[in-house]
């Protein structure tokens, strides 16, 4: 065997690994001692096998790896239009770096409001909650395929967030199981297994149900899962008001029609709906009514032509 290979990773990573130890002892979740040489933490990791460095481990702790040369990157683009990039970033590094880096990237490219709730500190909302974004940045760079020459895809548009990584669900693993409890099922055992003990994922199969739990708390609509290009894809939206959104709620398009003008206006009146849908003006009172009923609008001023209607 090379030995030089194991000089070379405990040389570049020996850092990393102490971090790793730091984290993991945070996490309460496994133990070594302060003295334990990082050729023992690699073999008891099972990042070392048959006198081999494994290339998970060289994944998870030496920036310079060849595997991060052409591929294993995170690449991040912020898009105006499909083709306009606005702001874009390709991540190397170690996996919990990239994983770093790119929500630095996000926070970065998405807005973030403060709100005074009464508390000593302001509360941060951010366009998509955080806790859901990094949950899917962590899927990702775990059960990506690191033998597909492609890299994970962070896409930032003004209505949505995409991330996409190469290799789709687990032979064992339908796109109807990742709704329900189901096995976790790793490709990457080596780097799952160190994610696990840092505490950043957990070995029951419940990303997706966390990602769709931060969202629901959010007031944002559920994030959309598909296989897509020989590759997993997570599409998070800031906007409730989808027309895939407003038509289960029971609207007719004049009616969704009138959802996307007061996003735009902020408000609307009976007279304008009439003209807007080029209705009755009884027609018009009706339609908004049923509207209310259903929670699309809510009502405000007072009685005749004070009476205009905003989002709830």
């Amino acid at each position: 065997m090379d030995k030089s290979e194991i000089v070379k990773l405990i040389k570049k990573g020996e850092s990393k690994m102490k971090g790793y130890i730091r984290r993991l002892r945070d996490a309460w979740r496994r133990d070594f001692g302060d003295h334990e040489e990082p050729l023992e933490i690699l073999k008891n990791l099972e990042l070392f096998k048959e006198g081999k460095v494994t290339w998970a481990a060289h994944l998870l702790f030496r920036k310079d790896t060849k595997y991060l040369r052409s591929q294993g990157l995170v690449h991040c683009g912020r898009f105006k239009e499909e083709t306009i990039v606005i702001d874009n970033h390709m991540i190397g590094g170690t996996i919990v770096e990239q994983i770093e880096e790119a929500m630095d990237f996000i926070r970065k490219n998405i807005r973030v409001k403060f709100v005074m709730t009464g508390k000593p500190q302001r509360d941060e909302v951010w366009d998509y909650p955080l806790e859901a974004i990094r949950e899917s940045i962590i899927n990702a760079v775990c059960h990506r395929d690191y033998t597909m020459p492609s890299n994970i895809e962070v896409r930032i548009y003004d209505d949505r967030l995409t991330i996409w990584n190469p290799g789709g669900l687990p032979l064992s693993i339908t796109m109807e199981d990742i709704f329900k409890p189901h096995a976790s099922v790793l490709r990457n055992k080596g780097i799952g297994s160190v994610l696990y003990h840092m505490g950043l994922i957990e070995q029951w199969g419940s990303g997706i149900a966390k990602m769709l739990n931060f969202c629901s708390l959010a007031g944002i609509p559920e994030p959309h899962f598909e296989e897509y290009q020989s590759g997993f894809l997570v599409e998070f939206r800031k906007d409730i008001y989808t027309q895939e959104y407003l038509r289960k709620l029971g609207l007719n398009e004049r009616q969704i029609k009138a959802v996307f003008y007061v996003k735009e206006r902020g408000r609307i009146t009976n007279k304008e709906y009439k003209e807007l849908s080029n209705i009755s003006r009884q027609l018009a009172t009706i339609h908004l009514s049923d509207m209310v009923k259903k929670g699309a609008f809510k009502r405000i001023g007072k009685a005749g032509k004070g009476i205009a209607y905003q989002l709830p």
